[in-house]
């Protein structure tokens, strides 16, 4: 990764990833100024497409997150059958990835590639405990527009769910219609009930 941070990247990139924060963060309300502080305090970070960012259940190099600048993002978890993923998401400019990570270090939850080339800026458990230590109230605001990121993604997993749910209730019913009719056709055949 480069050690430079976006502050030296071209003005207009550092500004837009300051506005995309701010439009991603409106529960936080952080304006430009608080925003900026934040897109100084993250490195720069250019992927190509293809690139795996992160891996479910990495358990290294998991104390960062970053703010998608540009792009598309393919976030997916195993499912139960070995060698099929289920995508979770498609994450765009603007939404950050890899949240949870900075706040708890445990390991990955999803696993992240980049569909296109991607322009990121990363923000590491570090830069962020600086923050906390020499701007807390930009760090709170952040950690509140995090929070809100993360509650969105749990309320659309839990919309997802009762999705799930509905259709799965509505596979039963039908197996279960399938088995009487079944059942009727296969007793019908010599009088005799099956069991």
């Amino acid at each position: 990764m480069n050690e430079r941070n976006l502050r030296s990247t071209a003005p207009s990139l550092r500004d837009e990833a300051a506005r995309m924060l701010m439009r991603s963060s409106f529960v936080a309300e952080m304006d430009l100024h608080e925003a900026t502080v934040v897109v100084d305090a993250m490195r720069p970070l250019f992927v190509e497409a293809g690139t795996v960012i992160m891996t479910e259940g990495q358990s290294e190099d998991v104390d960062y997150m970053a703010l998608l600048l540009e792009g598309q993002v393919r976030a997916e978890s195993a499912s139960q059958m070995p060698g099929e993923e289920v995508v979770i998401s498609i994450i765009g400019p603007g939404q950050l990835i890899g949240e949870m990570g900075i706040l708890d270090g445990e390991p990955r939850s999803a696993t992240c590639t980049a569909l296109t080339d991607l322009k990121l800026g990363i923000l590491s458990r570090a830069a962020l405990r600086g923050l906390v230590e020499v701007q807390p109230a930009v760090a709170a605001r952040l950690l509140l527009a995090i929070a809100q990121a993360m509650a969105e993604r749990v309320r659309e997993s839990n919309r997802r769910f009762r999705t799930l749910l509905r259709v799965t209730r509505a596979l039963q019913r039908e197996l279960d219609a399938t088995h009487a009719v079944n059942r009727r056709l296969l007793d019908g055949q010599d009088g005799t009930p099956r069991r």
